[in-house]
């Protein structure tokens, strides 16, 4: 017993609990993200999102050693920064066209979806027991999104919003497939912080100059105080906080073991809900919840037994 507590204790367990931390404040990005003004540019805010998550990680990095990447490590950091820009973009977008709620549904899929893009490129081996507790957490997240959503009394809907967050999950879910792919071939930074430094700088830059192409920067004039803090807020926290939390635990566990934790994020809303209106809560929410919870279990209890990966022997400079 002893040595298993020693096991997830050492590395995997510092990932687990950013994870964990990780999902509390996804969840509560989403209401969030819903509270700002209508009609803003989306592309534009994730630019200026991106560009303070990027300030305050770039303080902290600014005197690293090999800080900068290599050329084929910055392409692949363009490639994940757009993956981010995809995310938020989407979500910017559809946060008025669907409920929070909605949103928080099409997520749960994103850990099935990293899964599966992760076996294809070959980062993730074949794991029935992965993919059962991967399948578990999802319908456990899908109930609570149900539930919250309609009381039981309906169906979700899908509109073109709830099309366009989804493919905003499938950009989310190549994120960490292709951190873990760029470690392994030793194109990207040990640091985890040095990682999301050069992801959010790379997708700021490409998508700040397609919101200049395709969006009106005068919208920008319609943006409040409070929007402003609302961007900020995102922007450190649910987009640099998030993703240096995920970048770690991406150089420790496995792209789908990493988004396992996206099913907490329902949980999170059915939290937020009982805080600011228990008596929507009932019975109904227990399975789901039974569900996520057990899910996560399990994750933990595979990590623990499962053997550390070898540390990765880089074949070329991660600087250039």
């Amino acid at each position: 017993m002893q040595s298993r507590l020693n096991a997830f204790m050492v590395a995997p367990g510092g990932a687990h609990a950013g994870m964990f931390l990780w999902a509390l404040i996804v969840g509560l990005s989403f209401p969030a993200v819903g509270l700002m003004s209508e009609g803003l540019p989306p592309l534009l805010l994730t630019a200026i999102r991106f560009a303070l998550a990027a300030a305050a990680i770039g303080a902290l990095v600014w005197r690293t050693p090999d800080r900068r990447p290599s050329p084929p490590g910055l392409v692949l950091y363009a490639v994940m920064g757009l993956c981010l820009a995809g995310f938020f973009g989407a979500m910017f977008w559809a946060a008025h066209q669907v409920t929070a709620l909605s949103m928080a549904t099409l997520y749960v899929s994103v850990p099935l979806l990293a899964y599966g893009l992760g076996r294809m490129i070959g980062v993730e081996r074949p794991d029935g027991g992965l993919l059962a507790a991967l399948a578990l957490g999802a319908a456990g997240a899908l109930w609570l999104a149900w539930v919250g959503n309609s009381g039981g009394n309906g169906g979700l809907q899908f509109s073109l919003g709830e099309a366009a967050f989804f493919l905003g999950c499938v950009a989310s879910a190549l994120y960490p497939v292709l951190s873990k792919w760029g470690i392994k071939r030793g194109w990207l930074s040990d640091s985890a912080a040095l990682r999301t430094f050069w992801s959010l700088l790379a997708g700021g830059v490409l998508i700040g100059l397609l919101g200049l192409a395709f969006e009106p920067t005068q919208a920008l004039a319609h943006l409040t105080f409070f929007d402003f803090l609302m961007v900020a807020y995102l922007g450190i926290f649910s987009s640099g906080v998030t993703f240096w939390l995920m970048q770690r635990g991406t150089g420790v566990l496995t792209p789908g073991a990493v988004t396992a934790y996206t099913y907490l994020v329902p949980f999170v809303s059915m939290l937020t809900l009982f805080a600011t209106a228990p008596d929507e809560i009932g019975w109904l929410w227990l399975p789901g919840s039974v569900a996520v919870v057990l899910a996560i279990g399990l994750m933990l209890r595979r990590s623990a037994n499962a053997p550390r990966e070898a540390p990765v022997t880089k074949t070329r400079p991660a600087t250039g």
